[in-house]
């Protein structure tokens, strides 16, 4: 790939910012030459930590911008008001055509805002949702929706199926990807409202491989590659996602500095344990896509580390490589005729 991939960085947003989030976009463009960053934000804070890093100075600039918007701010007033904030300068440069694509680890609800208002849906997608990559026993799943839309219906489900199967086949190179709806039992006649009217479309739907529903206990053993539902219910699969898996990496550790025993058992297992981790660390596939928009937003953790937007900046590149959007677009077209 020769052409190069513009993303627009929030520097200001997250709980790391600026030096986390510099350090990760510098990182970022130091692995890929193809990748040019634009961190929005204070000019002087940016400037400050971009000394402390050797780079390619044609693969990153700095876009000066007077204003934060905080977790705490309600995100519609926010966007409206403050019109030199990082996130909305930021989405301006992807609403324009300057930039492919925007990462941020700052308000949620400025993200998933801005992205609408200001970037705007593809034509055809009812609501845009936000799809984390999950970790499991057999790799990746795509949790989708995990945050955009709480109060969503049937038809924007079946949406949320076929975006997520296109996402999973072109990005994660994973054929006839898994699609399974979460349900409280494997039977078809089992769930509430919404999930009872929206599994026989997703059974009806031809140009997806969908296996029926799951049931949350099933999703880290990787049944699934596609995991559908509403925001409410993906966003307390995620916390809780998060939590469990926090909390087991801090007992085990506990566990091995117990005695003198366990420590010289943890020696042993050191290397086989950190490489079993690592595969279920949230941080190593980037942010969450808000899917569906005529330009790519990623969402990160507040708490993002440098890793994470680093792999949420590399992660746009493939995302333009493989013309997502168009391959949406051709998808959501043929679901509606």
């Amino acid at each position: 790939m020769s052409e190069m991939v513009k993303v627009a960085v929030d520097a200001m947003g997250g709980d790391n910012a600026p030096a986390e989030t510099v350090k990760g976009a510098v990182e970022a463009a130091n692995e890929n030459k193809h990748v040019k960053v634009f961190l929005v934000g204070a000019r002087k804070c940016i400037e400050k930590e971009l000394k402390k890093y050797e780079y390619r100075p044609q693969q990153v600039e700095v876009i000066d911008a007077t204003e934060v918007i905080e977790t705490a701010e309600p995100p519609v007033m926010a966007i409206r008001k403050k019109k030199d904030s990082s996130i909305v300068k930021a989405l301006q440069l992807v609403k324009n055509g300057e930039c492919d694509a925007f990462v941020s680890a700052g308000s949620s609800g400025a993200v998933l805002v801005g992205g609408q208002v200001i970037v705007g849906r593809l034509k055809g997608v009812e609501r845009p949702p936000l799809a984390p990559l999950i970790p499991t026993e057999k790799g990746a799943a795509l949790l989708i929706d995990c945050g955009a839309n709480v109060d969503a219906r049937p038809s924007h489900l079946v949406q949320f199926a076929r975006m997520g199967s296109v996402y999973m086949e072109s990005v994660m190179k994973v054929k006839k990807p898994r699609v399974a709806i979460v349900n409280i039992g494997a039977e078809e006649e089992k769930g509430n409202a919404l999930v009872k009217e929206t599994f026989p479309l997703l059974k009806a739907c031809k140009d997806i491989h969908f296996i029926g529903s799951i049931e949350a206990r099933d999703i880290p053993a990787g049944y699934a590659d596609v995991i559908v539902c509403e925001a409410f219910v993906g966003n307390v699969i995620l916390k809780l996602y998060e939590g469990v898996g926090g909390t087991l990496i801090k007992m085990v550790k506990t566990g091995m500095l117990a005695s003198l025993r366990s420590k010289i058992g943890a020696l042993l297992v050191k290397p086989a344990l950190k490489s079993t981790l690592r595969k279920f660390d949230l941080e190593q596939y980037g942010g969450a896509p808000l899917l569906g928009l005529n330009g790519l937003v990623v969402k990160t953790h507040g708490s993002s580390k440098s890793i994470e937007i680093k792999n949420s900046v590399l992660q746009c590149v493939t995302f333009k490589e493989q013309k997502i959007n168009d391959k949406i677009k051709e998808k959501i077209t043929l679901g509606d005729e």
